[in-house]
């Protein structure tokens, strides 16, 4: 991803603010829901710093894709821990949907009531790059591979029949995305891109169409 001097400084707010409220959100969910390990940690909390990953952060600073360290969670303190692990595990890439939303919206509103400072300015540039950050986090967020959140997305949703199966197959899948983001950015073999942005247009799509709503 080539970037101008400008997109790059404005990526890293745009990144710190995206991966913040997306572990947060981990965190506060996990929280009411009886379990307060996130919170004990210190990962409830809107400070950038108890967040990073370093890999993470580095690949979201080059590419739309990215993460953060994992918030701690303990099943143990949930009454219904697959429920629980369901709005937990949803909790961060919803939150990064609601995060585009908002800037979005914004966006559009200044554009209406004050068009000066959306014509090409640093601030409507850094609302689009959130809204693709955002965007990005949370649909890389839900591959239903593990760490991932849509591995346990995916694991609270599927009969019990299958999540056997599904576990023996996903221990396989952790190396096979790590080869494919390697190759991606370290090699420059789009691979990862090629199977990944045929998904990831229409969902963008479909955020920004509903940003678009009632323009």
């Amino acid at each position: 991803m080539d970037l101008s001097p400008e997109q790059f400084i404005l990526r890293i707010p745009a990144i710190l603010l995206a991966l913040t409220i997306h572990e947060c959100a981990h965190g506060y969910v996990a929280l009411r829901l009886g379990d307060r390990t996130a919170y004990n940690a210190g990962r409830v909390s809107l400070n950038p710093l108890m967040h990073l990953d370093f890999f993470g952060t580095i690949m979201l600073l080059f590419g739309p894709f990215g993460w953060a360290k994992p918030v701690p969670v303990d099943h143990r303190f949930f009454e219904n821990p697959r429920k629980a692990s369901l709005y937990v595990s949803a909790a961060g890439p919803l939150s990064n949907v609601f995060l585009a939303l908002i800037c979005g919206y914004t966006l559009r509103i200044l554009g209406n009531v004050a068009p000066s400072l959306v014509m090409n300015t640093a601030l409507s540039k850094f609302l689009s790059l959130s809204i693709l950050i955002n965007a990005g986090i949370s649909f890389f967020n839900l591959i239903p591979v593990p760490p991932l959140d849509g591995s346990k997305v995916l694991l609270s949703l599927l009969p019990d029949s299958m999540i056997p199966g599904y576990i023996r197959i996903s221990k396989y899948l952790p190396p096979v995305l790590l080869v494919l983001i390697i190759a991606e950015w370290g090699l420059h073999i789009p691979l990862f891109s090629r199977l990944i942005f045929p998904l990831f247009e229409p969902y963008y799509y479909l955020i920004t169409r509903l940003i678009s709503i009632g323009a």
